[in-house]
């Protein structure tokens, strides 16, 4: 049998739930077959199909026991296609830096607002500029409970104030995208009250 190509060998789901198995550690072919057998459906010699092709392309080794074979991952195909990854790892390496970043400016808000606000009114504020301090359900009694119930739109808002994202728009493309208003859209309502 000639030798695919490490992607071909992976770009099946039932192959790669084998190696997700064999991850774990050996396994018999028993053990392979029950499990693939039931999550996929196929026969026992498509499941002995399946790992005849890791075997033959590296990806696998077996070794018999008494009567058992026992399969394991052999981790150098592996490898190969982690070098061929390493070019494009760059591109999500840089989203998830960001996305750190990110998560640890919001934290740093929320310590410098005093923790008190829940991730459903973080940096809201009512028609008179004030924080608003109400519980998600709206039913405290609190000034920005009533203002919940207030907005036309049905936003949660009173209007006035900075966009949905705490600022003013940038310009005038950024107003053409709310409307020029700083709520949500008539009938749609963003809030949980």
């Amino acid at each position: 049998m000639a030798s695919m190509h490490a992607f071909d060998v992976l770009g099946d789901p039932v192959r790669r739930r084998i190696l997700e198995l064999l991850a774990d550690g050996e396994r018999s072919a028993g053990e392979l077959g029950a499990v693939v057998q039931e999550e996929f459906g196929i026969s026992q010699p498509g499941v002995s199909q399946h790992l005849r092709v890791l075997r033959d392309n590296g990806f696998a080794t077996v070794r018999a026991e008494g009567t058992r074979r026992l399969y394991a991952v052999d981790p150098a195909p592996l490898r190969e296609v982690d070098v061929w990854l390493e070019r494009y790892r760059r591109f999500w390496t840089q989203r998830l830096d960001a996305l750190g970043t990110e998560l640890s400016r919001g934290k740093r808000e929320r310590r410098m607002r005093g923790g008190t606000g829940s991730p459903d009114t973080a940096g809201r504020t009512d028609s008179t500029g004030r924080q608003d301090t109400a519980d998600p359900t709206g039913t405290a009694g609190s000034p920005g409970a009533a203002g919940r119930t207030a907005g036309a739109s049905g936003t949660g808002r009173t209007g006035g104030g900075p966009g949905r994202h705490g600022r003013e728009p940038d310009s005038p493309g950024d107003a053409g995208r709310t409307g020029g208003r700083t709520g949500a859209a008539p009938g749609k309502a963003t809030g949980s009250g």
